[in-house]
């Protein structure tokens, strides 16, 4: 080969890298949304979401028949004795550790046997062609002893106010996630301002298109809400043991 040749060959190299490096650059970026940061009014531009307000929606699940222990209504009461007076003002990690931790603990999401469990601060990353949903989840009940594989119920977040970023669009973002990365059609979940909570079920209707729900806050520091909620959570543990039975 000529040195003349050789030297139009690097030429011709160059231009073709130059071409694909401004071809690669001109590609736009898919934009990514964090759940933290996430709110309503983007989630509605990336997919047909519409709220339904109907607390009969919820009548099967927060009014269930489930019947708990005197035992465990005891532990609720001195749990809240001993809690009521800080509740409102924990900061994050203290409302978790005092009073949130130990009703999950009580309820205990794990079992060997069917191979579940609770996760906390799980990565979760949900990819199309238009956008991405990532972000970190508070607390999630899963398939899986080692990480999450099939996720069932979300709570998100443990904030001491709305004043520190609202909860609800974090929560059903992740709810939307989960359901088209594991293909369900309905999925629970529910967040906590302060000591209050609401629970959210999310029905997928097709690809990209919700209904949701939000219920009436449970006042946490109520002793009779508190029993609420504990029977709503249990509820859910029965609900995702007979899923998961079922996938089998």
């Amino acid at each position: 080969m000529t040195k003349e040749r050789e030297l139009e060959l690097l030429k011709r190299i160059a231009s073709l890298e130059q071409i694909i490096k401004e071809k690669i650059e001109a590609v736009p970026a898919i934009p990514t949304y964090n759940f933290s940061k996430i709110t309503i009014k983007e989630l509605r531009t990336l997919c047909d979401l519409e709220r339904v307000y109907d607390q009969q929606i919820f009548e099967h699940w927060l009014n269930c028949d489930l019947v708990i222990t005197n035992e465990e209504i005891q532990f609720l009461t001195e749990l809240l004795e001993k809690e009521i007076n800080l509740i409102k003002v924990y900061n994050e990690e203290d409302l978790k550790i005092h009073f949130i931790a130990p009703i999950l603990n009580k309820i205990n999401y794990k079992s060997f046997q069917h191979k579940i469990r609770d996760f906390y601060e799980e990565t979760l990353t949900y990819e199309t062609p238009q956008f991405i949903l990532t972000g970190i989840v508070d607390f999630v009940v899963a398939t899986g002893l080692e990480y999450p594989e099939k996720s069932y119920f979300f709570i998100q977040e443990f904030k001491k106010g709305l004043q520190y970023s609202n909860p609800e669009p974090q929560l059903l973002a992740e709810l939307i996630a989960a359901s088209e990365l594991d293909d369900v059609y309905s999925i629970k979940g529910a967040y906590i301002i302060g000591g209050n909570w609401s629970f959210v079920i999310l029905n997928k209707l097709a690809q990209h298109k919700y209904q949701y729900a939000v219920s009436n806050n449970y006042d946490s520091t109520d002793l009779n809400k508190l029993i609420g909620i504990y029977k709503s959570l249990r509820f859910i543990k029965h609900e995702i043991l007979g899923l998961v039975q079922s996938d089998v």
